[in-house]
C-alpha cells in the first residue's frame, strides 16, 4: 500500500523528500568533518607524516592533487571501462588511509563505467600524471583488461611510468595489462586463477600466491586479494605497524562462509562450470597476450 501511495505522490512531495534527505546527508557530512578535524589535532607532529613540528597531520589521502605535501606517496591508479570496482576500491581504501596523493588516471576526465554499471570519474588525465610515482597500479576486470591490452595510449602510459615508478603493481587480471606493456618480462606475477598462465605468454612467471612481490613488482590475485595487496604496499611504503593499524581500522579479518575461494578448494562442479563459462573471454586474453609476446621478441 505504501508503494502505491509513493508512486502516486506529487512532484512537489518528491522534491521536499529529496531536499530533506539531502539536508540530512549534509548534516552527517558536516558532523563527520568536525570529528575528523578534532581527531587531526591528536595526530600532529607524527614522524614521516607531518610537515613542521606541531602541524596537524591530514587523516586521509588527497585525490588528484599533485605536490600535495611531504610524506605523501604518489600513487596513480588506472580506471578503465568495465573494471571491477572491488579491484579498485580495496587498495584505494588502504592507500587513502596511508595519507597518499592519489591519482585516478585515464585518457581524459570523462567518467568510465565499471562492471557494476557505476561510473567512476578520473581525477587526472594521462598527460597530467606526475612523474616518478611511488606506485603505478592496474585494476582487473577481465573484459575491461582485454580491451586495454592492445590500447596504444594505455600501454604507452604504463610503459613510460613503469620505467621510473618505485613499485609497478596490479590486482586480479590487471597483471595482464602490465604484461602487455612489457613490464613483467622475467618477473613473477599473480593474477586471477582463470588467466594466471597467460602472463607467461608475455614473459612473466605465473605465481599462485595471493600477493606476489618480485623486486619492485607487486601483484595481487583475484579481486579480494586487492586488500591484501594494499596492506603489503602499506607495509613497504610506511611500516608493518602502519599497515597493521590500517588493517585494524578497516577491521579486515575475513571469515568467509565457504572454503571455495580457490579452485583447489572449491567443489569441482563449480570450478568446472565457471571455467567453461569464462573460457571464451580467457581465450581472447590469450590471443592478445600471444600478440604482445611476439612484439617483445621482435
Amino acid at each position: 500500500m505504501e508503494d502505491e501511495q509513493m508512486s502516486e505522490a506529487k512532484p512537489e512531495g518528491r522534491r521536499k523528500f529529496l531536499q530533506t534527505m539531502g539536508a540530512a546527508g549534509l548534516s552527517s557530512y558536516m558532523l563527520a568533518s568536525q570529528a575528523a578535524q578534532a581527531m587531526q589535532a591528536g595526530h600532529a607532529g607524527h614522524a614521516g607524516h607531518a610537515g613542521q613540528a606541531g602541524q596537524a597531520r591530514p587523516l586521509h589521502g588527497v585525490l588528484g592533487k599533485a605536490g600535495a605535501g611531504p610524506g605523501r606517496p604518489k600513487i596513480a591508479m588506472l580506471v578503465h571501462p568495465k573494471m571491477v570496482m572491488q579491484d579498485l576500491i580495496g587498495p584505494l581504501t588502504v592507500f587513502n588511509l596511508m595519507h597518499s596523493e592519489i591519482h585516478l588516471v585515464w585518457k581524459n576526465l570523462d567518467p568510465v563505467m565499471s562492471e557494476l554499471g557505476l561510473p567512476v570519474t578520473p581525477s587526472t588525465a594521462f598527460r597530467d600524471c606526475p612523474e616518478n610515482l611511488d606506485v603505478l597500479f592496474a585494476p582487473g576486470g577481465l573484459d575491461g583488461t582485454i580491451a586495454v591490452m592492445d590500447d596504444t595510449e594505455v600501454l604507452e602510459f604504463f610503459a613510460h611510468h613503469g620505467k621510473t615508478a618505485r613499485y609497478v603493481t596490479s590486482d586480479c587480471t590487471g597483471s595482464l595489462l602490465l604484461g602487455a606493456a612489457g613490464l613483467l618480462q622475467g618477473y613473477r606475477a599473480a593474477s586471477h586463477w582463470t588467466v594466471r598462465d597467460v602472463v607467461a605468454l608475455m614473459g612473466g612467471i605465473p605465481s599462485t600466491k595471493r600477493v606476489e612481490v618480485d623486486r619492485n613488482r607487486i601483484t595481487g590475485g583475484g579481486v579480494t586479494a586487492g586488500i591484501d595487496f594494499g596492506l603489503t604496499v602499506a607495509a613497504m611504503l610506511r611500516s608493518p605497524e602502519a599497515a597493521q593499524t590500517i588493517q585494524l581500522t578497516m577491521e579486515y579479518a575475513p571469515e568467509p562462509p565457504f572454503n571455495a575461494g580457490r579452485p583447489e578448494t572449491a567443489p569441482k562442479a563449480i570450478t568446472d562450470r565457471l571455467t567453461t563459462a569464462r573460457a571464451p573471454a580467457v581465450e581472447r586474453a590469450r590471443q592478445k597476450a600471444r600478440i604482445a609476446g611476439e612484439r617483445f621478441k621482435g
